[in-house]
């Protein structure tokens, strides 16, 4: 007996400067949900944060590589406590309403990655793909995640805090984290957006400018010098079940230096990836059980993409990066990639994210109110 097709909002774009990356994932996630199965409303979020209708996903935008959102289209919102119901204003129209059965957020970055949208999906009583309000939070802030983590014993890169009002200069910096070389970023933002490189008191202080226009919270990170970059995709299942991917390396190009934007969106030839990756069965059986750790310790819920250093020169040289509670779906990214290697193809992926998104909502509105 078939199952009735399902209405899903695809949400993507955002107020982020990782908008244009939303727009390449969402194009992926398009492509991979089945359209004899579901209904796609894809809904662009303006850089000015309106939310707007876009084309009809079942066979418009398919083939493109990335989803773009029209000048002039319709605005929607969602109702609170309205069970997926979304009012669409056009113009001097008269509203008319959609029904969402299940909402993917393919947004990245603040102001949709970071728990905002999570609870306006909470709100609305809509089923929704990926963490709740307190992992996406969580996973979103950098120094919130690596707090938790190190306090529950799992390694870290040694880092400083920085804001306008704790900044510290290059020297302090080099005798706090016992090194000249060091990384600089947003604490809130990723695909390696306003990150550098700093091995030099001009370099720190250009460093510190650049992220400080992204976030009012900035990282100070030592270098792992010669460090690998190992990736693990996590899933869980409507059931519960949490498990991780096989394994994958980033080896970026030698003119980059770093696994940067332009690496990973820019420049075809900016990194390598390597699925599997080259590791001992020891090794790699060690980091699939530390993002799965990492996974339950910052709360995540049905998907995040778990980012290692691992030295090659030093046995005990692993430390857990970052983690991506909504990683990349671009064609290239690395949690689909990484499933896909696992026998496990961007369609079924789908399924599952998609299943887990309304059992938990059917548990969520199962639990006792008063």
């Amino acid at each position: 007996m078939s199952q009735p097709r399902k209405t899903i909002g695809l949400l993507f774009g955002g107020r982020s400067a990782e908008h244009e990356v939303s727009k390449l994932s969402a194009a992926n996630v398009l492509r991979a949900l089945d359209p004899d199965r579901y209904d796609i409303i894809p809904i662009g979020i303006g850089r000015d944060g309106r939310w707007l209708l876009c084309e009809n996903g079942n066979g418009g935008g398919r083939g493109t590589q990335s989803l773009e959102i029209p000048e002039g289209a319709p605005q929607v919102a969602l109702l609170p406590g309205g069970a997926g119901e979304t009012i669409v204003l056009n113009g001097g129209a008269p509203p008319r309403s959609l029904r969402l059965d299940a909402v993917v957020p393919v947004l990245h970055g603040p102001n949709g990655e970071d728990g905002t949208v999570q609870g306006l999906l909470e709100l609305a009583n809509v089923p929704y793909v990926g963490s709740g309000v307190m992992g996406s939070a969580a996973g979103m802030d950098k120094d919130i995640a690596k707090r938790l983590l190190r306090d529950s014993g799992l390694p870290v890169v040694p880092f400083l805090t920085l804001t306008p009002r704790t900044c510290v200069d290059y020297r302090a910096a080099v005798d706090a984290l016992g090194t000249p070389d060091l990384f600089v970023k947003p604490a809130n933002m990723g695909s390696s957006v306003g990150v550098s490189r700093a091995s030099s008191a001009a370099e720190f202080d250009k460093a510190c400018e650049q992220a400080f226009r992204y976030d009012a919270k900035v990282l100070v990170e030592r270098s792992v010098t010669g460090a690998r970059e190992i990736e693990c995709s996590v899933l869980e299942d409507a059931a519960g079940e949490v498990r991780a991917s096989p394994l994958g390396e980033i080896v970026p190009a030698d003119s980059h230096g770093f696994y940067s934007y332009d690496a990973k969106y820019i420049d075809a030839d900016g990194a390598l990836l390597r699925i599997p990756a080259e590791l001992s069965s020891t090794q790699a059986r060690r980091i699939q059980e530390l993002a799965v750790e990492t996974f339950k310790t910052l709360a995540c819920e049905a998907l995040a993409r778990v980012d290692f250093f691992l030295d090659p020169k030093n046995d005990d040289g692993l430390f857990v990066n970052e983690v991506n509670t909504l990683p990349g779906f671009t064609a290239i990214s690395m949690y689909p990639k990484l499933w896909e290697a696992g026998g496990l193809p961007q369609s079924e992926l789908m399924e599952v994210l998609i299943g887990h998104a309304i059992a938990r909502h059917e548990r969520r509105n199962a639990l006792a109110l008063v």
